[in-house]
Formats: structure tokens, sequence, C-alpha cells
């Protein structure tokens, strides 16, 4: 069942339309940033064990940018932000396991570490509002 999302205080609609173009603009950026420094990534990827580094980088590159782009148009919304919770549940502890680095690499890993948690729950809200119609949005969704 689709409901409307409704917002109580005046101008939350624009608001919230600004958090979906913000935060998507950055997923989406974060991605782009997978295929401009594809061989950089699979680098790294390859040194934390990644198998098919290569097409892991490129794959996750994809789901960032889908789901970046997904949110801030509220077009499948479900799907965006899934693809996007979907990548910080996996790669943030595989990637950014602050516990297991040299202890001068600690700090940066925990930062990356928790930086992937807040975008894990900002993915999240936007997935537990997927089933709402958003205004502002294009409405596609498979839903």
């Amino acid at each position: 069942m689709t409901t409307v999302l409704q917002f109580a205080a005046p101008g939350a609609d624009v608001a919230f339309l600004l958090a979906r173009v913000l935060f998507g603009a950055v997923i989406a950026f974060m991605g782009l940033n997978h295929f401009m420094n594809v061989e950089q990534m699979t680098g790294y990827a390859e040194m934390k064990g990644l198998p098919a580094p290569r097409l892991g980088v490129v794959f996750s590159g994809g789901m960032l940018v889908f789901g970046g782009i997904g949110i801030a148009l509220g077009a499948f919304p479900a799907l965006a932000a899934g693809a996007v919770a979907l990548f910080m549940l996996v790669s943030t502890p595989l990637f950014h396991d602050f516990w297991a680095v040299p202890e001068d690499q600690q700090q940066s890993e925990m930062t990356n570490f928790l930086k992937n948690v807040v975008i894990l729950g900002g993915s999240l809200t936007f997935l537990a509002l997927s089933s709402s119609t958003w205004s502002y949005a294009l409405g596609l969704g498979l839903f």
C-alpha cells in the first residue's frame, strides 16, 4: 500500500527534497569516484582481499550512482535506497576495519567506518520511507 508522505511542519516537504538531493548527490559522486579512480580503488580492494576487485569497484560504483540519483530524483526509491544500504552494509566492515589495521591507520579507518555508518542510517531512513509517495519526486517505482 502506497501512502502519501505528509509532514506537519510547513516547508518540511521542501526540506525533505533538499535532504534527498544533498544525500543523493553525495552518494552519486562517491559512485562516480569509483569510475574516475578505478585503478587506485582496485588496488585498495585487492589489498583488502576482495575477489575480482576491479569488477567489485565498477559494480559498486554503479550501485552508488544508481542509488544516489534514484534517491535525489525519487525514482525507484526502494531499489535506490536498498542499493546504497547494501553497499554500506557490506563495504563498511570489509574496507574500514579500524580494529584490524596498524595503529597509525586506525583513526582514518574509524572515521571512514563511522561516516559509512551514518550513510547506512540515512539510506535505511529513505528505504523505510520508500513505500510513501514523495513530494517533488519522479514517482517511478516498482510498488
